[in-house]
């Protein structure tokens, strides 16, 4: 992430505050539920203030920097946000949330400004927190000259604000790219560890091929009719459907894509995104249908397939050179899912371009990619 370290500080000061500010809503919650007011205020003695301050503080450079993304998507119009693929709903879902970080940071502003006036004023039930500094000097100044009925009514509307927004966050989440808060750390996790640009082996042709040869097969047991490569989602590893439904959208992957920045229609965060825009084109089938027949790929057949959202002149594009996979900070391989739709055009549609066909007939011909046997040792024959 830190590649970039201008968006990389950003992202870990929108990161960091959206993790503390958690602490400061589950006193909100508490504060509703119970109709008491900073109920944590007695247990946490002189730590409250110190851990409100520091929430603040981290909400003002969370502040500054959803201002900077907003100017980077919107003014600045950088380039790798400006592709295709972010037309339309992905470019409004980024802005959604960011305007959405606005909001819940001026709302814990406005509660606490309103609340440092009305602690001063020893008002009601508002019981002293100590100084909240940054509240203090940017919003209380402006609310000193208000009535104490109208400050409780700020210090209400920033409560609810606060409270309102993040319950939205959290029912807008699943519909948004910013599932990746969640999803990031499993991914990592369970990432692959071998080789990256390696395709994983066929056994089942292997085993064939040995016996086709009289040997005997690597695998003495039954290895069940697989599928050549991918057609569907049916047919990708379940580590490749958490890193599609992963995907940040930032477009490193596509920035550093030789094939995309030399004018081929290949973008790899758009090979993502189709992934995961074709499992949830399943997913909304599955309300209409039964959720065996969605998860078994023998028996759910919709016509369509990735091969439907994903062109032939797409994938043949990549030059398997793994810089997406070395940019995407949370580790998806675009590679991969490129890779398995490959096999299964070449292998199973007998597709493919025409420049690779001699290429192949020479390695099931001669076991080499020249149209020349293997003759490397003819002249042990010769009669010198």
């Amino acid at each position: 992430m830190f590649e970039k370290p201008i968006s990389g500080i950003f992202h870990l000061f929108i990161y960091v505050a959206f993790l503390f500010t958690q602490i400061d809503l589950i006193e909100i919650v508490i504060d509703g539920i119970s109709g008491q007011h900073r109920i944590l205020r007695p247990f946490l003695s002189i730590l409250y203030p110190l851990m409100i301050n520091f929430i603040e503080i981290l909400s003002v450079l969370a502040f500054i920097a959803t201002i900077v993304f907003l100017l980077r998507r919107n003014v600045l119009r950088l380039d790798r946000f400006q592709k295709p693929e972010l037309k339309g709903w992905p470019f409004r879902d980024a802005n959604l949330i960011l305007c959405g970080e606005i909001l819940l940071i001026t709302g814990i502003f406005l509660m606490n400004g309103a609340d440092q006036v009305l602690q001063d004023r020893h008002y009601g039930h508002y019981i002293n927190t100590g100084n909240l500094y940054m509240s203090g000097m940017l919003v209380s100044p402006s609310l000193s000259e208000l009535s104490n009925a109208s400050l409780v009514m700020i210090e209400r509307l920033g409560w609810w604000l606060h409270y309102l927004v993040i319950l939205g966050f959290i029912l807008y989440l699943p519909f948004s790219k910013h599932l990746h808060i969640f999803l990031a750390f499993p991914q990592a996790y369970f990432s692959k560890l071998s080789s990256r640009g390696m395709m994983s082996p066929m056994f089942a042709i292997e085993n064939e091929v040995r016996s086709m040869l009289g040997q005997e097969p690597t695998h003495s047991e039954t290895v069940a009719v697989e599928d050549f490569g991918a057609k569907d989602v049916f047919d990708l590893d379940q580590r490749v459907l958490l890193s599609a439904m992963t995907c940040t959208e930032c477009g490193r992957c596509t920035q550093l894509c030789p094939a995309n920045q030399t004018g081929k229609v290949l973008s790899p965060r758009k090979i993502v995104m189709d992934v995961r825009d074709r499992m949830e084109d399943i997913s909304t089938m599955s309300a209409k249908i039964s959720v065996e027949r969605v998860n078994s790929k023998l028996q759910f057949d919709d016509g369509k397939s990735l091969f439907d959202k994903i062109s032939a002149e797409e994938l043949y594009a990549c030059t398997s050179c793994n810089a997406c996979v070395e940019a995407c900070p949370v580790l998806i391989d675009p590679l991969e899912i490129i890779l398995q739709m490959r096999r299964y055009d070449i292998l199973v549609n007998s597709s493919g371009p025409a420049e690779w066909l001699p290429m192949f007939n020479s390695l099931e011909n001669n076991q080499s990619v020249w149209s020349l046997s293997a003759s490397r040792t003819e002249w042990l024959n010769e009669n010198i």
